[in-house]
């Protein structure tokens, strides 16, 4: 018995360890971010905003979940007291359309073709990718530059080919996949908060968000 219990106490022991330095590895990268820009991003999302601009989301896998949850806060937690709505929309929303457009053409035209049914000048379309590469992810920022948006991004590793096609990229300090993707929520988090706070300032917004 006590062999067994010594087997299980020295697993735990071992997946606490794992846990713990996966942990103090967001917490590392967090504390170098570049946060002058992540201020300039925060910026550019609320002139956006009080400009009555839309702002487009798009990316894969984690990015994508992001998008959509980005969307949810920035459209629905600024929502308050009958102030003006935040025009933003998440292209990872509609499968269907998603899945027509890939079908038909090419699953790098996902999201460049919905811009063009959308974007108008001076939109922002904002990037997310984890390794900045994304076929789908760079297409869309191509066509979002020759429509005339202005085009934001989240990336990390060293940006990767987005940072080129960004007018204003924040770099995850990581090469790991998983931190960068949870530093990215971090980093939207921040500015929906401060979102939030800007708005209580002007007197439009409760406390509290769902």
């Amino acid at each position: 018995m006590s062999t067994v219990v010594n087997r299980v106490a020295t697993t735990q022991s071992t997946t606490g360890l794992g846990t713990e330095i996966y942990l103090q590895k967001v917490s590392s990268t967090l504390k170098r971010l570049p946060f002058v820009q992540i201020n300039r991003l925060t910026e550019v999302l609320w002139s956006a905003y009080q400009e009555n601009r839309a702002v487009f989301l798009f990316g894969n896998g984690g990015s994508a979940a992001l998008a959509s949850h980005c969307a949810c806060d920035l459209g629905k937690g600024t929502v308050v007291n009958g102030n003006r709505r935040f025009r933003v929309l998440a292209l990872t929303d509609n499968v269907p359309l998603m899945t027509a457009w890939a079908n038909d053409t090419c699953y790098e035209d996902i999201f460049s073709e919905q811009l063009r049914s959308f974007l108008q000048p001076n939109d922002v379309a904002f990037a997310i990718s984890g390794s900045g590469n994304s076929p789908n992810v760079l297409n869309a920022l191509k066509v979002a530059r020759e429509m005339g948006a202005y085009t934001i991004g989240l990336s990390g590793f060293a940006g990767g080919k987005i940072k080129g096609l960004c007018d204003l990229c924040v770099v995850v300090p990581s090469e790991n996949m998983q931190v960068i993707e949870d530093v990215h929520l971090c980093v939207m988090h921040s500015i929906f908060t401060s979102f939030r706070e800007r708005l209580g300032e002007l007197g439009i917004c409760g406390r509290n968000a769902s």
